[in-house]
């Protein structure tokens, strides 16, 4: 049996782990919080408690942490995946990250005899736990065939973008596009509202025309009945689109409306709203037409 140690059970990654348990691999996870160590030992997966533990007999690594600090932290630094994964092992950093850190990354693990692949995720809470997230994944092409069996565990659509780095520069534009949607679907509801219409009704029509959109799809009811529980935390949309804005600059791009929709993120998240799934966004629009 594949054992795969697993290093960042938050809202992604517990599911995750969860379905590659279904899947038959032995899973061993860790995470800065107990009670997410508990709830995959639940599921049928063992517990660590310390990366250490969890890497040092794994056949695979995968990583799903918030930003790039914490996969410097958690794979280079001391203590770290690389102090303890065994050469020969396949490391998958599922993390949405900047390309740069991404490369170095692979870089290491290649002086180290470890394969890399990083392989973002699309989707949402509702698609991790269901097994059919979306992977973009950068990297050489014999890793990533080695990484593709243990992937479809957990996605549906797992295509190979190109080399280290390039599954994160597609998950960046991926954020762009959601974003951008977010904040369209955003508006149009707010129009529907201000003309009175049957907001259930329009976006229903919506949804079936050329405006449909997966993301009119899962975020427009959160919208219509201001419910924003987490899938996909404001904050880390703001960490995604502050790498956009940062990879724009380095390629000396112009991404006008996706300068506009990172500075309502940011507004979003410097108000309180982090926390909030980032279709609370729609708190920002309204607010600009004095709704709610």
């Amino acid at each position: 049996m594949t054992t795969i140690g697993f290093v960042g059970l938050g809202i992604m990654g517990s599911p995750m782990a969860a379905n590659l348990v279904k899947a038959g691999y032995d899973v061993v996870g860790t995470n800065l919080t107990q009670d997410k160590i508990d709830l995959l030992v639940q599921q049928g997966g063992r517990g660590a408690a310390s990366i250490a533990e969890a890497v040092k007999d794994a056949d695979v690594v995968i990583t799903m942490l918030p930003d790039s600090p914490d996969v410097d932290a958690a794979v280079l630094g001391e203590d770290g995946v690389f102090d303890h994964i065994r050469p020969g092992a396949l490391f998958i950093d599922c993390s949405s990250i900047r390309p740069d850190t991404s490369v170095k990354v692979a870089e290491a693990g290649a002086a180290k005899g470890v394969r890399v692949v990083d392989a973002p995720v699309s989707g949402g809470e509702p698609k991790a736990i269901d097994g059919t997230l979306s992977l973009m994944v950068g990297g050489e092409a014999d890793a990533f065939e080695a990484a593709k069996p243990i992937l479809e565990a957990v996605g549906t659509t797992i295509v190979h973008v190109g080399p280290a780095g390039s599954g994160q520069t597609v998950k960046i534009a991926n954020q762009l596009i959601v974003a951008g949607n977010i904040g369209l679907v955003a508006e149009a509801l707010i129009f529907l509202e201000a003309y009175g219409v049957d907001t259930e009704a329009g976006l229903r029509a919506l949804g079936g025309g050329l405006a449909g959109s997966t993301v009119l799809d899962a975020k427009g009811e959160k919208m219509r009945n201001r419910e924003f529980s987490p899938g996909f935390r404001i904050e880390l949309h703001n960490k995604d689109l502050g790498n956009l804005e940062a990879a724009a600059r380095g390629a000396g791009l112009a991404l006008p409306i996706g300068a506009l929709v990172t500075q309502l993120i940011a507004a979003a998240k410097a108000q309180g709203d982090g926390k909030l799934d980032h279709s609370g966004l729609f708190k920002q629009i309204a607010q600009l037409s004095g709704r709610s």
